[in-house]
């Protein structure tokens, strides 16, 4: 018999073996036995608090005696400790430690230097708590169930207006979706995209994206990457149902995509009725040049818009968003099993207000600031040595494109050093064109680190940079 107790705000959870009579001597040896279990295993650790005897016995249908009866007997052993006033709870004494597995150990880099990472030491956290208030209180119940499956229409309104406002983009809330990241967003389309034909990426990429759908059986062709960005005319000899790319701030090498093929990608498009998957990445983050805005506002129905708050703010967030042309809305809900499963209602409503009151223009616009500083402090510490640094015009990665064979080395002495970074090989499609330049380099990203940690990081890469290069 499976039973569960409640005292007050505490449950407790008892396996009594058989079906036992209330006033039994079986009922009192079962509970004291079951008892002893779950102390033995360590399920009730030293200093777990039980319910009160009545509480217990109203709840396993015994009499209250023998629920007191079987406490003391256990005192008595030294299982339980007891005293007037303070209830019932298991004794230091009582417990034989469970063998303990080995714990996995995480090595934690000293030096956070990985693409990607966002400095989340600087999280608006007093903002953003203010924003999670108003949303709570604002927040009728029903905003707390499943319910529109594209995500809260209030997020979807204010992503409307900042995408339109800020990065070109031409939607209307209705034509948004939220999903758990982007990564999320892109297996999405994997499955609605199919199997049956490969998916078109640039040669050089996330190989996150790549890695999903891969696992999901869907396999990936590359296209070529120059100094003007992906050579989309490439796509005309594909059969294939999308491109993926990133036009605002190719990545890894930073450059943006000329106008000519950004026109080019989305007529190929109409021609075919493929789609263009436009991976906003670290749009918001200009520098030295004009903002370039989304290559969907050239065709909404015929390019997809993604995005996300995880460079912005924190990766852990895992929210995210599809601006979507109006046939794959409804292909892509049933996708996601027609709910948002995967979205937290309460950091969808918080995010909605922190945009909506001006909290994430001016944490961008601040970030935006100190990432140019940190850039120009990793540019200035290079001088005079033989690197060519890429993708400082936007973005919080930098592309350290190196002497031929020094990547493997400058990887190997890094992590020596604590220091995480990515190579710029694990980008490198895997079918790439080998007559596609395969240049030796690493990605530092400029992010992560906080603020009084971003100097020393630097010093290190330099360290390493030196000795590899010496």
């Amino acid at each position: 018999m499976n039973s569960r107790a409640n005292s007050g705000s505490r449950d407790l959870h008892l396996e009594l073996r058989t079906v036992i009579e209330p006033g039994s001597r079986t009922a009192r040896e079962q509970l004291i036995q079951a008892l002893r279990d779950g102390i033995r295993s360590g399920r009730l650790a030293t200093g777990t608090v039980l319910p009160p005897s009545r509480t217990l016995a109203v709840d396993l249908g015994l009499a209250r005696n023998t629920v007191a009866e079987a406490y003391a007997e256990l005192v008595a052993e030294g299982w339980l400790a007891s005293r007037q006033g303070a209830g019932t709870w298991v004794a230091r004494s009582a417990v034989t430690p469970p063998a303990r597995r080995p714990r996995r150990t995480t090595i934690v880099p000293k030096h956070n230097l990985m693409p990607g990472s966002p400095d989340v030491a600087e999280f608006p956290r007093t903002a953003w708590l203010a924003s999670t208030r108003r949303a709570l209180l604002n927040a009728p119940v029903s905003a707390l169930r499943m319910g529109d499956p594209r995500g809260h229409a209030e997020l979807r309104e204010a992503l409307a207006e900042y995408l339109g406002r800020v990065r070109g983009v031409r939607t209307t809330p209705d034509s948004i979706v939220i999903c758990a990241g982007v990564r999320d967003g892109v297996e999405l389309l994997g499955k609605v995209f199919g199997t049956t034909r490969p998916i078109a990426v640039e040669a050089y990429g996330l190989f996150i994206f790549r890695d999903a759908w891969a696992a999901m059986g869907i396999k990936t062709t590359p296209i070529r990457i120059d100094e003007q960005g992906a050579v989309v005319g490439d796509l005309d000899g594909l059969d294939t149902p999308a491109a993926l790319l990133t036009p605002a701030h190719q990545s890894p090498f930073g450059m943006a995509l000329h106008p000519a093929r950004r026109t080019a990608a989305v007529e190929w498009a109409r021609r075919t009725g493929g789609y263009v998957i436009d991976d906003d990445y670290d749009g918001e983050f200009r520098y030295d040049r004009q903002p370039i805005g989304a290559l969907q506002a050239l065709d909404p129905e015929r390019v997809i818009y993604l995005g996300s708050a995880s460079k912005a703010m924190a990766q852990t967030l895992r929210v995210g968003w599809m601006v979507l042309p109006e046939a794959l809305i409804d292909p892509v809900i049933a996708a996601a099993g027609g709910q948002q499963y995967h979205v937290n209602a309460i950091t969808s409503l918080t995010l909605a207000d922190f945009i909506g009151t001006g909290g994430y223009d001016r944490h961008v616009r601040r970030m935006r600031n100190r990432y140019r500083r940190r850039r120009d402090a990793l540019v200035a510490a290079l001088d005079g040595f033989d690197v060519d640094i890429g993708g400082l015009a936007a973005g919080v990665n930098m592309l350290l494109t190196l002497p031929d064979g020094a990547e493997p080395e400058v990887l190997h002495r890094a992590g020596e050093a604590g220091i995480a970074l990515n190579g710029l090989a694990i980008m490198r499609h895997p079918m790439a064109d080998p007559a596609l330049p395969n240049p030796d380099g690493v990605l530092v990203g400029i992010g992560g680190p906080a603020e009084h940690a971003f100097g020393p990081a630097v010093d290190a890469l330099v360290g390493v940079v030196a000795e590899v290069l010496r």
